[in-house]
């Protein structure tokens, strides 16, 4: 089995003062939870041959926060391999018992709001949660997986943000700005992929012609 480097977002902060300002909880249903959703990156890994999917969940966390992933929340990434805005695949993500559990890439039997697990899809995979500031990471068939705290890469001003808002910031952002996010933490799931377990590519629509698929993640909680 080849394994694959993982590539982390960013490290675990230890220290640090939370700032309580930032449009990461923006949906009051979901504030503070695991299925609030903060970020979610894809871009190419240092193997190019593999693309890094990260989603990022729970911001705003204290350093030295014990935030656990939500038992009762699936976490899905979803691939549109032909531009209709309907997943073809899809990867899901799921806590238990201090463990994080992946299925897929593969075809769902249902797309939209509702989901269902496969626990026979053909690529299965599985990581201990991590806690602590050291990254623990697993590899199988090819895919290489993380979940857990880490440090929030997200970078704005929103304090500088909220003052052009109002009236105040007539020269508008500064440079530099102010990381409003530096030093909190957020909850991380990340999978690295060959390429070729994520189907299909279709035109840019802009007429690039660069070859691309759509992205997404959503969080949906157990009924």
């Amino acid at each position: 089995m080849k394994k694959t480097k993982l590539f982390i977002i960013g490290g675990l902060l230890s220290i640090g003062i939370v700032l309580m300002a930032a449009d990461h909880l923006d949906a009051p249903a979901v504030g503070g939870t695991t299925a609030d959703i903060t970020d979610f990156y894809a871009f190419e890994g240092a193997n190019s041959d593999n693309t890094v999917l990260v989603a990022n969940v729970q911001g705003l966390l204290a350093p030295g926060s014990t935030a656990e992933f939500d038992e009762n929340i699936l976490v899905e990434i979803n691939i549109d391999n032909d531009g209709d805005l309907v997943e073809d695949l899809i990867i899901q993500a799921i806590p238990r018992n201090g463990t994080m559990y992946f299925f897929g890439p593969y075809r769902p039997s249902v797309t939209g709001l509702n989901s269902t697990i496969n626990e026979e899809a053909q690529y299965l995979g599985q990581v201990e949660i991590s806690t602590g500031a050291n990254a623990i990471s697993s590899s199988a068939n090819g895919i290489s997986y993380f979940a857990g705290l880490r440090e929030d890469p997200f970078f704005f001003d929103s304090s500088q943000f909220n003052a052009i808002i109002g009236g105040m910031a007539p020269n508008g952002f500064n440079n530099p700005g102010n990381d409003d996010f530096d030093g909190t933490n957020i909850l991380s799931i990340v999978v690295e992929v060959p390429n070729a377990l994520l189907g299909g590519t279709f035109s840019h629509p802009a007429g690039t012609g660069i070859q691309v698929f759509n992205t997404w993640v959503e969080a949906k909680r157990k009924q």
